[in-house]
């Protein structure tokens, strides 16, 4: 790889940065990852595809990476202001399970969907209450800036300097998400540690200096990233919601620590919103759109990931079923031109494709640039100049930096059923050969009302091609 640049924007500056590893020999970053009390939504999985962008681009530069994602399995509450029940607490009350129950369904929801979407998993997944020690142990460092209230221990954002620069909101509208909180000193202020309510036996509770309870959300980033990577680190990611609170209370908690301006880390980035037609995609009202929603409408994950790829990662995107499917429609295209390749392969390597690759290059080393790679590809597999063989070969680069899998997906993988589908795909197979037959007996009226019978089912028939047939896209 060349030693072209990479330039990152920096939420904390405002600014685009030329990247500069604090050790280039392992590059370290942190992404806040789910609060385990319900499935996640597509907008919260487009946080952890851009971070997935992020570390492969970095090392496809030539740059190891260790990526640490962490699992809030408590501390987390309704208000990401430190108001209101705790989500797990709250969550687990609402169907009858304990929170540990809850915690490990949908830990393990969240990682089939980071599975599908080809994320490649983290060099640790950390959990929040495998840390609560060390989380009482920071605590106890950074309790001359904090004070006692009876809802347990709070921060006092006015002992750092420059609080809240990252969300440049420091002004009472800018603390307008923040619900008060009796005895607080400042809107701002928030906990790191909060007891539990006289009388009331929470499920996640710990003994600690300050009364038994559990610990702030925001402690538990602080900590957790300074025990696996080290202050400071390269890379913190997250969204863009996280940028106006949680992310500005860890640097506090950060700078509190060791009683200076680091923040924890050198960048920090943000991806923006999915939004739908009705706004910011939550899952307050309980209506929401997960992965596996698309999946049941007959969608491949990864073109839920095609579709996150064609928009830059610091620009609101908007979700529909239509963008969704010319997504899936660009993802089967580029299979289809890649096996057309394939065919014709003989193993020569004519051509030169150093040039796509520079321009890949210059597309994701400019602040992780895909939807300007996106059409390099294009270009490069209908490239004729260059032998199918050549193309290939560099088509596993693209594949390494935008992780669409195309090195091993195939057609059929894409034909995901819907399930609306009143047929299986052996009735299908078997309705195309009775097909066949009637076309060889040149009863073509046969042939048409089997086409029509399986068009009506929610079935292409595709004659002329080796996929035979696939499904039809409802929207």
């Amino acid at each position: 790889m060349s030693s072209s640049p990479l330039t990152f924007y920096n939420s904390l500056t405002r600014s685009l940065e030329p990247f500069v590893p604090i050790d280039p020999r392992l590059v370290r970053l942190y992404t806040c990852g789910p609060t385990v009390y319900n499935y996640q939504h597509i907008g919260n999985m487009r946080a952890f595809l851009f971070a997935d962008t992020l570390g492969r681009v970095l090392r496809w530069k030539g740059y190891p990476t260790k990526h640490v994602i962490n699992i809030t399995d408590v501390g987390h509450l309704t208000s990401d202001a430190d108001a209101g029940d705790d989500k797990m607490e709250k969550a687990a009350a609402a169907q009858a399970k304990s929170i540990w129950e809850i915690a490990a369904h949908y830990t393990a929801a969240f990682k089939e969907d980071v599975a599908r979407l080809n994320i490649d998993p983290p060099a640790e997944w950390t959990v929040a209450t495998d840390h609560i020690p060390q989380m009482i142990d920071f605590a106890k460092r950074i309790e001359q800036d904090c004070y006692l209230i009876d809802g347990g221990l709070y921060f006092d954002t006015t002992r750092v300097p420059d609080y809240g620069s990252l969300a440049r909101a420091v002004s009472d509208a800018g603390e307008s998400r923040i619900d008060p909180v009796s005895g607080k000193r400042h809107p701002q202020d928030f906990a790191i540690w909060r007891r539990s309510p006289p009388g009331e036996q929470r499920q996640m509770e710990w003994d600690s200096p300050w009364g038994k309870g559990a610990p702030g959300w925001h402690l538990e980033c602080s900590v957790m990233s300074l025990q696996h990577l080290g202050h400071p680190f390269d890379i913190h990611t997250g969204g863009i919601d996280h940028r106006e609170i949680h992310h500005p209370n860890e640097i506090a908690q950060n700078q509190a620590f060791c009683a200076c301006d680091d923040t924890g880390a050198r960048l920090w980035m943000h991806n923006n919103f999915l939004v739908d037609r009705g706004g910011k995609m939550s899952k307050s009202t309980g209506q929401f759109l997960r992965l596996q929603t698309l999946v049941d409408a007959g969608f491949h994950p990864l073109a839920y990931r095609m579709m996150c790829l064609q928009a830059h990662y610091r620009s609101e995107l908007e979700f529909t079923w239509e963008n969704l499917a010319a997504a899936f429609t660009r993802l089967k295209r580029l299979v289809i031109a890649r096996d057309a390749l394939r065919a014709r392969d003989d193993g020569t390597l004519k051509g030169d494709a150093e040039p796509y690759l520079a321009r890949l290059e210059e597309a994701v080393g400019d602040d992780l640039g895909t939807p300007r790679a996106l059409p390099v590809l294009d270009e490069l597999l209908a490239d004729k100049r260059l032998s199918p063989a050549t193309r290939l070969q560099a088509l596993d680069d693209f594949d390494a930096v935008l992780g669409l899998n195309l090195t091993t997906l195939t057609r059929t993988d894409l034909r995901v059923r819907p399930v609306t589908a009143i047929v299986t795909e052996a009735d299908i197979e078997d309705q195309l050969a009775a097909r066949k037959d009637a076309r060889a007996e040149k009863n073509f009226a046969r042939s048409d009302e089997i086409r029509d019978a399986l068009a009506a089912a929610g079935v292409e028939v595709m004659d002329g091609d080796a996929l035979a047939w696939d499904w039809k896209l409802t929207l």
